[in-house]
This record gives structure tokens, sequence and C-alpha cells, in this order.
């Protein structure tokens, strides 16, 4: 069986400076550079909304980042316009070593469904492609990071524990958003209690990692 790294979300507008930035996001770039070097296969996830996708806030009248909607019988988080199709925001982050990338996975593309996880839309009513994909590259050990924990990172990582996936996440790896303080550290708890198991760079490269990260 082949084990393979899924990389979610490494894209510009989650980046500082970009229109949903993450914290520190592009401190994961080089642990994702390194990592890759150690897998049979990598897969990244990219988030691919059209303009007039329901989750972002300018779609709602009086309404801004950071409110929550009920829709479709889900609470759904309104954000900033983010990672439009085929505009700058949506492009993987500089520097990131995307020609190690085997398999790129599209997700949000439906304009009104949300898609935290690389699996499945948040209402679980269509697939990716990415377990299919998986099992049909015989992968049954699949280690996971990117952006951002308390979002797409956490559902990523829950859908592909209860797919029966043996599940690793790069604790360096990870960053998250915190809306509310304590976000990261609730989906990194959660996540191990659907037996993801949380490791270290080194783990995967021991001497080979670079210092300082």
């Amino acid at each position: 069986m082949k084990k393979a790294l899924i990389l979610v979300d490494i894209q510009q507008d989650f980046l500082p400076g970009g229109s949903l930035a993450v914290p520190e996001g592009d401190a994961v770039v080089p642990i994702a550079n390194q990592a890759m070097k150690t897998f049979d296969l990598v897969v990244a996830t990219q988030d691919w909304h059209p303009a007039n996708h329901r989750s972002f806030a300018s779609r709602h009248k009086g309404r801004k980042p950071g409110d929550i909607i009920e829709w479709k019988g889900l609470s759904q988080i309104l954000w900033p316009d983010h990672c439009i199709q085929n505009t700058p925001g949506s492009a993987f982050a500089p520097g990131l070593k995307v020609e190690r990338i085997d398999k790129i996975i599209f997700k949000g593309t439906h304009p009104d469904m949300d898609s935290y996880s690389g699996f499945f839309d948040n209402g679980h009513i269509h697939e990716t492609g990415l377990a299919d994909f998986l099992k049909k590259s015989h992968v049954n050990d699949i280690t996971i990071m990117g952006l951002a924990t308390d979002y797409c990172v956490k559902f990523t990582v829950l859908d592909a524990c209860k797919l029966g996936f043996s599940v690793r996440v790069i604790q360096e790896g990870i960053r998250g958003v915190e809306l509310k303080k304590g976000d990261c550290e609730k989906a990194i708890n959660q996540m191990k209690e659907h037996s993801a198991k949380i490791i270290r760079i080194h783990d995967l490269l021991g001497n080979d990692a670079e210092t300082g990260i």
C-alpha cells in the first residue's frame, strides 16, 4: 500500500496579506516542501469558489465576515470573498514546490454549498473525488497538513478517519483562523478523538529535517 500526503488549501488568499489571511499561514510552505520528499503520492486540495459563492459575506446585504447564517439546514459562517476561480488569490502559495504535486482536488465549486473538507461538501451531498483517487491509487495511510487547522484541515481529517484511512497530521504544518480563542486546540483534540495521530516533521524526516522551523 502507498502513503500519501494531503496538502490542504495552501493558497495565496490564506497567506498574510490575502483576503482571508491565516496568521503565519506562510509558515507551512517550507514544511510542505520538506514533507513532499517522503511520500509516494502528493495530493493538494484547492478552494475554488465561483465569484457568487453563498459563503461570501458580500452576497448578503447587511452582513459582514464572521456572521453566521442558516442555509440549507446548516450553519454557515460568512467569509470575505476568497479563492475565486482563476484569480491570483486562488493560486498556490509562492514557493510551494507544485511540480511535486501529483493530483489537485478542487472543492467549494458549487455556488450554494461550502466545502471545508477535501472529501465532501459541508452537506455531505457531493464528493470531491479525493477518496476514489486514494483508493484507486492503493493508499490507506495519509498524512495531512495545510490551512486552516480549525476548518478545512479539521474537516478533511475527520472525514478521512470516518472513511477508514489511517491518518496523521503534521503539527508544524498547520495554522488556524481562530475566530474564537481556543478553536485550534479544540480542533486538534477532535482530530485525536477520531484516531488521527499528531506527529512532528522530525518524525518523517529524522535528521534530514531542517532546523529552525
